[in-house]
This record gives structure tokens, C-alpha cells and sequence, in this order.
């Protein structure tokens, strides 16, 4: 079990690292993913966000799975029935049995199912490893590539309340420091960002944030971290 615990986390170390953060109006997903077509972030249902780190096979195939769950429930009962919680527990039970199976290799994905709330204290993320474990996140968390040295750079600096421009400002600083300690550019047309968006007046609160759009909230962060760029984010 070790040897395969060993292979499962090389292997979501391979890929490339995300984000997601919650901010005053709902919850950010970033990273970095030069393709246009292959995404990391979807939306799952209403109010719900599928993120994930590793094979994309293996986690599409997944996220696949979790939407015909929540098609199949929000039919069959109704649409408030599902949740975040129930689907982080059907992609646990996956995902250990995979882990636990002598008869396949183990799945070399991390993923994060997220809910957005009526309120930021209803906010839901769950981040679920490669072994079907569950852990309930708040604030922040980040998976894939060196997602430990970034996890900790976001606990230094997230705070409640945050702008979609400082959070999303934030998490590109978090990207773009490598291991060794030193920063690197990520130009806006390799980022990946989509939102939950509580304000939104329909009932879908999924949606990505592209091209010009995407531009001027990295410049409007920017302008903003001008005025505290002599010390740290308390």
C-alpha cells in the first residue's frame, strides 16, 4: 500500500499546480493550463465546482461520473439535494476502492469539489487525494506540482473578505514561485480561472473568466497590491 500511495502522489506531482480560494462573493479556481480545450475546472451542478491535478483521463472520467450523480439525484429527489458533501463522499468511495483494488493501479489524481453558499461561512471545499480520503478545506487549498510550498505561501496570506481581483492576484503569486524560492511570469492566456459567483442571478453560479475579462482583473490586482507592496498581508 505504501508502494502505491508512493506512485499515486509522483504521479500528481508530474502536473501542474491550482488553487482554489474563497473571496468575498463566491470561490476562484486558478492554474496554470496552457491548453484551451483540456480543462481543469467545470462545473458540476447548480452551485458546484470539480477541480483536479493529475491524469486527465482518469479525473475526466471522474468528473464525468460526478455529474451524472448530481444529474441523476437533483432528478430523481430535487435540485437542493445535491451538494458538495454528498458528491465528495461518492468520488471517496471511488477512489479508495480504486486505491485499495490489487487488481489496478491506483488513480494518479487530486481533486477539490467545491460549493458556493448564501453566505461565505456556507461555503463548502473538499479536497479528496489519491487514497479516497476527505479533507474539508477552508479558506484556501492547492493540489498538484508543489502544492505544499504553495498551500502554506496562501495560509500566510489569505484573508476573509478578499476582493476577486486580490484573490485572484493572490493565487498567480502563489503559482509563480517555483521550489528553489524563486518567481517566474505566468502570462494571462496559460491561466485557467472560473468562479462560483454567488451574485449571479441564476441558479448556475459556474463560470470562466477568459481573454479581456481575465486581463483586467490581474491589472486590477495589481493596482490594488501597489499601495501595500512594502510589507505583508495581514
Amino acid at each position: 500500500m505504501a508502494d502505491r500511495a508512493e506512485y499515486a502522489r509522483k504521479g500528481i506531482a508530474r502536473g501542474r499546480s491550482l488553487v482554489v480560494l474563497q473571496y468575498a462573493d463566491g470561490i476562484v479556481f486558478v492554474g496554470e493550463n496552457p491548453s484551451r480545450a483540456l480543462h481543469k475546472f467545470s462545473e458540476i451542478y447548480d452551485r458546484i465546482g470539480f477541480a483536479a491535478a493529475g491524469k486527465y483521463n482518469e479525473y475526466e472520467n471522474l468528473r464525468i461520473g460526478g455529474v451524472r450523480y448530481a444529474d441523476l439525484r437533483g432528478y430523481t429527489y430535487d435540485r437542493g439535494d445535491v451538494t458538495a458533501r454528498g458528491l465528495a463522499n461518492v468520488y471517496a468511495q471511488t477512489l479508495g476502492t480504486i486505491f485499495s483494488s490489487v487488481g489496478e493501479k491506483p488513480y494518479e489524481v487530486e481533486l477539490v469539489v467545491a460549493e458556493v453558499g448564501e453566505t461565505p461561512e456556507q461555503d463548502q471545499i473538499y479536497r479528496l487525494p489519491h487514497d479516497g480520503s476527505i479533507v474539508d478545506e477552508h479558506g484556501s487549498v492547492a493540489v498538484g506540482g508543489n502544492a505544499e510550498q504553495i498551500s502554506g505561501y496562501l495560509d500566510q496570506r489569505h484573508r476573509d473578505g478578499m476582493t476577486l481581483a486580490e484573490a485572484l492576484k493572490l493565487a498567480v503569486q502563489a503559482l509563480s514561485r517555483d521550489t528553489n524560492g524563486s518567481e517566474r511570469e505566468i502570462p494571462a492566456e496559460r491561466l485557467e480561472v472560473a468562479v462560483l459567483d454567488r451574485t449571479r442571478p441564476q441558479k448556475r453560479k459556474f463560470k470562466r473568466i477568459e481573454g479581456r475579462a481575465l486581463v483586467r482583473l490581474l491589472e486590477a490586482g495589481s493596482a490594488d497590491a501597489e499601495p501595500t507592496s512594502g510589507g505583508d498581508v495581514e
